[in-house]
């Protein structure tokens, strides 16, 4: 697929938002600025009283409500107060980063599309979903968007979470703060990458494993309860933490004195 460095469309719908949305009782003009990889708009004005930069695809306040409407009728736009959203869409339907708000403030507007870091796997999942019948919108499309990147999800998306998981496109892993949500067994299976699945999935298995073993080796000779381990990553449950430790057992590096409640996991001593 032949992907623009920008998008036609984006550039549009960024030039219109500059432009309906400014603050007129301010002077000053609407500033563009092009470079190799950058496109930023600059309008004078912060957000419209109740958009902040985390819930403007959510909200709509137009500022300029009747230039917005006229063009609307001129057909400049689709409809009036889903221009960022289409920017979303079309830039996540690519492949690219998120268009950033930095150096918006209370007397201005700044919006940067990003022409590069294209990825192709995120595509090839979109293209997936497509293909199996599943419709996400952009609000869908931002939720994968933090998830592939790795970072935390904000606030105002943990909801859609869990439409993303009923569709099979998400999975959560662990529980409570802890928790951290991946693309699922289904999804990996589907772009030809099973393994990296096994191998995400492993990796906090193996971190965790870790944090039981530290703790059983500052515990020393008095040993450690199952209730001290499970303080240790209370996101697990107690089944969870029980199968860990039992690992360990077979693996020789945790050893038990006692039996049921008064068990205590020990570190077994490598001779030199």
């Amino acid at each position: 697929m032949d992907i623009p460095a920008f998008n036609e469309d984006v550039v549009r719908e960024a030039i219109l938002n500059a432009v309906c949305h400014r603050d007129y009782r301010l002077g000053g003009s609407v500033f563009i600025h092009q470079f190799p990889h950058t496109l930023r708009t600059t309008s004078p004005g912060g957000l419209p009283n109740g958009i902040t930069t985390q819930n403007i695809l959510k909200r709509q306040s137009p500022r300029n409500r009747r230039l917005a409407e006229a063009c609307s009728k001129c057909g400049l736009v689709e409809r009036p107060g889903q221009g960022m959203d289409r920017i979303f869409g079309i830039v996540l339907r690519e492949g690219k980063v998120l268009p950033k708000f930095d150096g918006t403030d209370a007397y201005q507007v700044v919006l940067t599309v990003r022409a590069d870091k294209i990825d192709k796997r995120f595509l090839r999942l979109l293209d997936l979903a497509e293909k199996h019948g599943i419709r996400l919108n952009v609000e869908h499309l931002v939720v994968l968007d933090v998830v592939r990147q790795g970072e935390p999800l904000p606030a105002e998306m943990k909801l859609l979470v869990w439409h993303l998981i009923d569709i099979g496109l998400l999975e959560r892993q662990g529980r409570g703060k802890a928790s951290k949500l991946i693309l699922s067994r289904g999804m990996y299976r589907a772009l030809g990458e099973a393994g990296t699945h096994t191998r995400v999935e492993g990796l906090d298995r193996e971190t965790n494993k870790a944090l039981l073993l530290k703790h059983a080796i500052k515990s020393g000779q008095a040993g450690a309860t199952l209730e001290e381990f499970r303080q240790v990553i209370p996101s697990l449950t107690n089944d969870q933490i029980r199968h860990m430790v039992y690992e360990l057992k077979v693996e020789g590096r945790l050893t038990n004195v006692g039996q049921a409640r008064g068990t205590r996991w020990i570190v077994v001593q490598v001779d030199k």
